[in-house]
């Protein structure tokens, strides 16, 4: 089977060139991933909180850019069972956690969604801006996840 990939959304946020302190090296290997994204295996939660964060950054209408198309894309397809690829995940009462899908760890509470679906979907974390995962490269090694980083500029503080 193909790779399967959860996407920060800090790649469409960059894909869409405003409201990013990316590089524009980093805006193009963004929208140059995103613009493929039709013939990638993408996995999200089925209780949608990647999609709701999505929802807060990008744009329904798929427009004007292109990491607002991939959204618009996702959100059309995510039920279609092909290329998307939904799995569950049980959100935590320990705070450590986050997911019951997860080990304790100290990584950021927006990022643990992402995480605990990678471990799921046993998918990449695609990332373009956010150093965390960088700095919880040991987590990710602990679960067996692979980072695919399309911005090493910005991978570190």
């Amino acid at each position: 089977m193909a790779d399967k990939f959860v996407i920060d959304t800090n790649v469409a946020i960059s894909a869409n060139g405003k409201d990013t302190h990316a590089s524009l090296a980093c805006q193009f290997a963004c929208i140059e991933f995103l613009e493929n994204c039709k013939k990638l295996h993408i996995a999200i939660d089925l209780t949608g909180l990647i999609m709701a964060e999505y929802a807060r950054h990008l744009s329904y209408a798929g427009q004007p850019g292109v990491g607002d198309m991939f959204f618009k894309y996702l959100h059309d397809h995510q039920y279609s069972g092909k290329k998307i690829h939904t799995v569950v995940i049980t959100e935590s009462i320990d705070s450590n956690r986050g997911f019951d899908e997860l080990p304790e760890n100290t990584l950021d509470n927006s990022d643990r969604k992402f995480l605990a679906t990678a471990v799921v979907a046993k998918a990449k974390i695609v990332n373009a801006t956010d150093s965390d995962w960088e700095e919880q490269i040991n987590l990710l090694q602990l679960l067996n996840i692979n980072l695919k980083q399309l911005c090493p500029e910005h991978s570190c503080k």
